[in-house]
């Protein structure tokens, strides 16, 4: 079994044809200028030793060590041998506030912004555990079931805003239950919740919620976004600029405050941490160490194919067609020139 680890190099081949039509028009020009100068008889006179065969012979070498390099840069990889991996980690599902709330900039630049910027550093980091993610506002959405592919994960999550939820409102019970229905009960794997919000305005249950969870074995943590003093939510037109803030009935702006009492009651009950987030520190990044603590569990495997780079196969080949080219324009070539020159202009 073979591939190519950066197939996108190889787009780089569609330049060869080109390269070749511009070397022919070039070639073609430069015969009419030399006809036009002097009768074709007269040019081994004018110009002794040339020898339009080796020209063409050197732009050959030269495409052909292009194609090599091209190859090379592509990485050609062989399989060696298959085999089977187990997949040993933890279950986290991150519960992310997408209210319209989540704008406010007392965290920069914002929020919501700020929560994302932590996932994305979290998803770079982990290895083996599976994370989910349910967006909510007024109502839960199932935005990346548990898996281990961090890089879909990371585009799922890039797509996320305060537009994903078309119905306003702090859902959170609904949101946790949610994730402790995702959850597979089956797997022996620990499994956490970890909750992104203001807290403001938290509608449902969620002390059933959370008493939930916990039953079910699932630790629940906190992360608080905001400030206890709050800040305004700012209102932006359809091209993304800001043109003013959210009103009250009376005209006044609204200030979104973060409910800490909530957010710390929901950690301790659910026997796990609360963290207010700041703008100079990764929370996210601080729960995962917590969680480092806990026991991986085995919750599959996987057969994976160990590949061995051969880029070489092209690299050494491109190299020997490189000297070869640089070693025809040395003067100690000059009886390769004379051999070819019969040749010339056939």
């Amino acid at each position: 079994m073979s591939r190519f680890a950066n197939p996108e190099f190889l787009y780089a081949l569609y330049l060869i044809p080109v390269f070749i039509g511009i070397y022919i028009f070039i070639y073609r020009n430069k015969i009419k200028a030399l006809r036009k100068f002097a009768e074709r008889e007269m040019w081994q006179v004018l110009f002794p030793g040339k020898s339009f065969f080796i020209e063409h012979i050197k732009f050959a070498l030269l495409m052909g060590v292009f194609a090599l390099i091209v190859l090379s840069a592509a990485r050609l990889q062989v399989g060696s041998k298959l085999e089977e991996v187990k997949q040993t980690g933890i279950d986290v599902f991150i519960v992310l506030d997408v209210s319209n709330s989540m704008l406010a900039e007392d965290l920069k630049p914002n929020r919501l912004e700020k929560a994302k910027n932590e996932i994305a550093l979290l998803l770079r980091k982990l290895q083996g555990d599976r994370m989910g993610m349910i967006i909510f506002a007024g109502e839960p959405f199932m935005q990346i079931p548990l898996t281990s592919d961090y890089s879909a994960a990371n585009l799922f999550l890039n797509a996320v805003n305060t537009n994903s939820i078309p119905t306003q409102g702090t859902a959170l019970a609904s949101a946790l239950n949610l994730a402790v229905k995702s959850f597979d009960k089956k797997s022996p794997t620990q499994k956490v919740i970890i909750a992104i919000t203001d807290g403001e305005d938290h509608e449902g249950d969620i002390d059933g919620a959370v008493k939930e969870a916990v039953e079910n074995g699932i630790k629940v943590y906190a992360i608080g976004m905001g400030s206890p003093a709050g800040a305004p939510i700012p209102v932006y037109d359809g091209n993304k600029n800001r043109v003013g803030f959210k009103q009250d009935a009376d005209g006044n702006p609204v200030i979104t405050k973060l409910d800490e009492i909530t957010l710390e009651k929901i950690a301790n009950d659910g026997d796990g941490k609360y963290f207010r987030a700041v703008s100079a520190q990764n929370e996210l990044d601080l729960i995962y160490k917590d969680l480092s603590a806990l026991e991986k569990a085995e919750f599959g495997s996987k057969r994976v194919t160990e590949y061995d780079d051969k880029y070489y196969y092209f690299l050494i080949p491109a190299i020997l067609l490189l000297l070869v080219e640089v070693l025809l324009r040395d003067k100690k070539w000059k009886f390769v020139s004379r051999f070819l020159l019969n040749f010339n202009n056939k």
